[in-house]
């Protein structure tokens, strides 16, 4: 099927929300003859669409395949800029690599990347990211905000913020953020965040935000069992990634929007009311050692405050937190 009569035609069933279509309408809507409507119908259940057709109704489409592509994510978007320019491809070493190359190139701001599998997935400090075709969120998103170079960590924590928000208004579940960028649900992680710069000394020219959420994964390898989980492990339901990447869209336009006008304030005390490691004892590895103390909150700046034993309050920039207890 033409690309373009395909979103039309997917564009005319979101319209309708659930209702019926008749061939008529579609016909008129797509300036194509009633056979040829029969025909896109027929393409798309090809594709996964199951589609109900009732005589003197018409058409409507009962259930969509799960699958994240442009169309999906922009059927139903409801941003003003997040998502409106999006660069997919099926499989990618990593969309961060393609995210750097459009920013670069000058891509609008809120464009995004987006795969349904990653083959060099990464996280922090160079690690490998699990991210299996089909299951999964692998997307980045690139922004050129107005901004000091030593703000820059603030958006990580906002879009901690914005993915945590989605989730829950998603699903039935209630995840927390561990400092700096992991969103845990029960205590195993589901999502991990990246962020990256393209800067010169005093200017920031683009932030690339990468994100990697476990949504319909049933299993993880051996080696990560005992740490990692996925959206549908823990609510046993089978999310819609499409819905889930507009929702996140959605809430992260809105925080950044409040964030570009207000400061990081608003964003810190959602972060903090998201976090799990407030007020808790922690063991912070930096590359220059090990700390003990209580996560006493952020900064204005999004630095980690931890209390030590001897009442001297230690900044933590970069670390890997565990709880302890």
């Amino acid at each position: 099927m033409e690309t373009g009569i395909r979103t039309k035609l997917l564009e005319a069933f979101s319209k309708a929300n659930g209702e019926f279509l008749s061939g008529q309408k579609i016909s008129d809507y797509l300036g194509c003859s009633r056979t040829a409507v029969w025909k896109h119908i027929e393409e798309l259940r090809k594709e996964g669409y199951e589609l109900e057709a009732v005589r003197r109704l018409g058409y409507r489409i009962i259930k969509k395949p799960d699958k994240i592509s442009s169309n999906e994510i922009k059927l139903g978007l409801e941003t003003e800029f997040m998502g409106r320019t999006i660069h997919f491809e099926p499989v990618v070493t990593s969309t961060q690599k393609i995210a750097h190359q459009l920013a670069n190139d000058g891509t609008p701001e809120g464009t995004i990347v987006v795969t349904d599998e990653q083959t060099s997935g990464r996280g922090r400090m160079a690690r490998e990211w699990h991210s299996p075709k089909e299951t999964g969120i692998w997307m980045s998103i690139i922004l050129h905000p107005n901004i000091p170079v030593s703000n820059t960590p603030q958006l990580t924590l906002l879009t901690a913020v914005a993915i945590v928000q989605a989730i829950e208004e998603e699903t039935s579940l209630t995840p927390h953020i561990k400092w700096p960028n992991d969103i845990l649900i029960n205590g195993k992680k589901a999502v991990g965040i990246l962020t990256e710069l393209i800067a010169e000394a005093d200017r920031v020219h683009s932030v690339i935000i990468g994100t990697g959420i476990n949504v319909n994964q049933e299993k993880f390898p051996e080696h990560l069992e005992e740490i990692a989980t996925s959206l549908k492990i823990e609510s046993g339901k089978k999310s819609d990634r499409a819905k889930i990447i507009q929702t996140i869209l959605l809430r992260f336009e809105t925080l950044y929007l409040l964030y570009l006008k207000e400061g990081f304030k608003p964003i810190k005390l959602l972060w903090e009311s998201y976090s799990i490691s407030m007020n808790k004892p922690i063991t912070a590895r930096t590359l220059n050692g090990t700390l003990q103390g209580e996560a006493i909150g952020i900064d204005d700046n999004g630095v980690l405050l931890l209390k030590k034993a001897d009442g001297e309050i230690e900044k933590i920039y970069s670390a890997d937190i565990e709880l302890n207890g």
